[in-house]
């Protein structure tokens, strides 16, 4: 009974008083939000740091994703030139004379003697450089340790500890003369007199 009267006698401003009481702590509970926010500045929340790391790994997965999808469009291929070319003709190459037409692209020198042509790989015996043609010296000498080799290919001096490489050199049948670096004939084993080595004119 006692409660029923306290709630008849409570009027309708008790209930405004209430809800004004409600909203004074809502304004106090905001007011006291944007005072902690102020003083953390620019800092982030951990929810903050973990929701931008989960974002940075996902977009780390997907770029190397698409990295390794456009790597895999180009296979690991060497391209490099043919191992067999063609040289012109015999007429192009004065006697005596070391062509070095073909070094830049093929690494070979045509010389041409009396007797007819032969083809050397422009790679030192010692460390693989490219030697020089010296026409003053009449002598092939390497840039990188001093190896010195004749005309013919054999070695005099440096380190180099063999001959240089005799590429095959044949006739094609349209009288163009024809190199195939894939056979090589070594001086130290007797291959310079084997059919190829040496292309009579």
């Amino acid at each position: 009974m006692a409660t029923s009267e306290a709630l008849a006698s409570k009027g309708p401003g008790d209930d405004e008083g209430l809800e004004e009481r409600r909203r004074e702590e809502q304004r106090r509970e905001r007011a006291k939000r944007d005072r902690e926010k102020a003083e953390l500045g620019g800092l982030w929340s951990r929810r903050d740091v973990v929701g931008r790391l989960g974002w940075v790994l996902f977009g780390g997965f997907s770029l190397t994703a698409l990295l390794a999808a456009v790597r895999s469009s180009f296979p690991r291929i060497l391209f490099q030139p043919p191992s067999t070319f063609k040289a012109g003709f015999p007429k192009d190459y004065a006697i005596g004379e070391v062509s070095e037409k073909w070094k830049k692209d093929f690494r070979v020198w045509i010389i041409r003697t009396d007797e007819g042509f032969y083809a050397l790989f422009a790679k030192c015996t010692h460390l693989g450089c490219t030697p020089r043609w010296l026409t003053a010296e009449s002598k092939f000498k390497c840039p990188c340790h001093g190896s010195g080799y004749y005309r013919s290919g054999i070695n005099f001096e440096g380190p180099a500890p063999r001959p240089l490489e005799r590429l095959k050199i044949t006739l094609a049948e349209d009288g163009e003369i024809v190199i195939d670096k894939s056979v090589k004939f070594l001086y130290e084993k007797g291959d310079w007199g084997k059919p190829g080595s040496f292309l009579k004119a």
